[in-house]
């Protein structure tokens, strides 16, 4: 079983695609891509965590289509367009605005939006987020887990891991205590 991160799918909506100079003609192509990246990566077992902006002007009956197509356990952090997501529940594993797990000993905190701290932040923990498409800088041990920023697809924990031990530590790190 492993673990995956993704947020941003904006999965219907046409203009993200001119929004954010996603390479697609179309939203269908579009979904198509994302969908066929999330299931090559992700098998059944796996546990997937949807960061927000899961769709975007698409009726819940498509949604739910969608949704039901994805591999993984999934489990959803609130984004600013996820106004329906509560009619999906018996879908996902949980729905909630904000989540801090563990993995490895170590905090994550999930969200939507990039925070500056979060908990544990001092003690090198990371923040994982979405909403910036890419745009943001991260600072210190967080991380963009948005499609436009991972090439359409969902990021996993081994690969987050990778990215944090080559970043530099949280500004507010303040070491090893004795």
């Amino acid at each position: 079983m492993s673990i995956w991160f993704t947020a941003d799918t904006h999965f219907g909506h046409s203009n993200i695609i001119k929004f954010c100079n996603r390479p697609f003609s179309s939203a269908k192509e579009m979904d198509e891509c994302i969908i066929k990246n999330w299931n090559d990566r992700i098998k059944s077992s796996d546990t997937v965590y949807i960061l927000g902006d899961f769709a975007m002007k698409l009726s819940i009956y498509i949604i739910r289509k969608i949704l039901s197509s994805l591999k993984g356990q999934k489990y959803f952090i609130l984004g600013d367009h996820d106004k329906q997501i509560w009619k999906c529940n018996d879908l996902l594993e949980e729905i909630t605005p904000m989540k801090k797990i563990n993995i490895d000993n170590t905090t994550i905190t999930l969200c939507h939006y990039c925070l500056r701290v979060w908990p544990k932040s001092h003690y090198n923990a990371y923040m994982l987020y979405g909403h910036s498409h890419g745009r943001l800088k991260p600072i210190g041990k967080s991380y963009d887990v948005g499609v436009d920023n991972n090439d359409f697809s969902p990021v996993s924990y081994d690969e987050i891991k990778t990215i944090m031990d080559n970043s530099p530590n949280n500004f507010n790190y303040i070491g090893d205590r004795k």
